[in-house]
């Protein structure tokens, strides 16, 4: 885990424009500062959601539940180029299709380790076939497991502490693109009448 809280990290300023650069451990040295992030939502052929336990060892809100993927593009580097290298080093899932949802911003302090989350998080969706096969690496990923939209949404709302804090607002970028995007549809609220 060390060598990548000493990886660089971008900048950015309030509209996500790059504005310098600095190492993973001191972007979320508290007060935090605004950097790029991506948060990848895998979805499967059954409209179900992916998420990963993050691993006991992680600096920033360890042991929670989260999307399938997130972590920080090097400067310079595209969040899907990024985000298509991570999938693959998290939890073994190659050639995914990834589409830009939307960004949420966000910043949430973790109170166990004082670690600091300042994201401009670039939303990203995927869609896998059902029950891909997963190589959970375990410095990265505790388990995963798949959920209904619909399930994801009652657990989050029941027992928010069990999740990391930005899924709720991922998912909320996510389903926002279910109308436009046909890898996000089946998050759509099944009122909402998008097919």
């Amino acid at each position: 885990m060390v060598a990548r809280e000493s990886k660089l990290v971008e900048l950015v300023d309030a509209n996500g424009a790059a504005t310098g650069s600095c190492t993973v451990a001191e972007a979320h040295t508290p007060p935090g500062r605004p950097h790029r992030a991506f948060s990848v939502m895998l979805l499967d052929d059954l409209g179900r959601v992916l998420v990963q336990q993050r691993a006991a060892e992680k600096t920033r809100f360890a042991l929670r539940w989260a999307n399938a993927c997130c972590g920080h593009p090097a400067p310079g580097q595209t969040p899907i180029d990024a985000a298509a290298q991570r999938l693959i080093e998290e939890i073994g899932v190659r050639v995914v299709p990834l589409h830009q949802a939307g960004v949420y911003r966000y910043r949430a302090e973790d109170r166990r380790t004082g670690r600091v989350e300042h994201e401009y998080d670039h939303v990203l969706v995927g869609r896998v076939p059902v029950d891909p096969r997963l190589q959970l690496d375990p410095a990265e990923v505790a388990g995963a497991r798949w959920l209904t939209p619909d399930r994801l949404r009652v657990d989050l709302a029941d027992h928010p502490d069990r999740y990391a804090p930005w899924l709720g607002g991922v998912l909320a970028v996510a389903t926002g693109a279910a109308g436009r995007m046909p890898e996000a549809a089946a998050l759509a609220p099944p009122s909402s009448g998008v097919a």
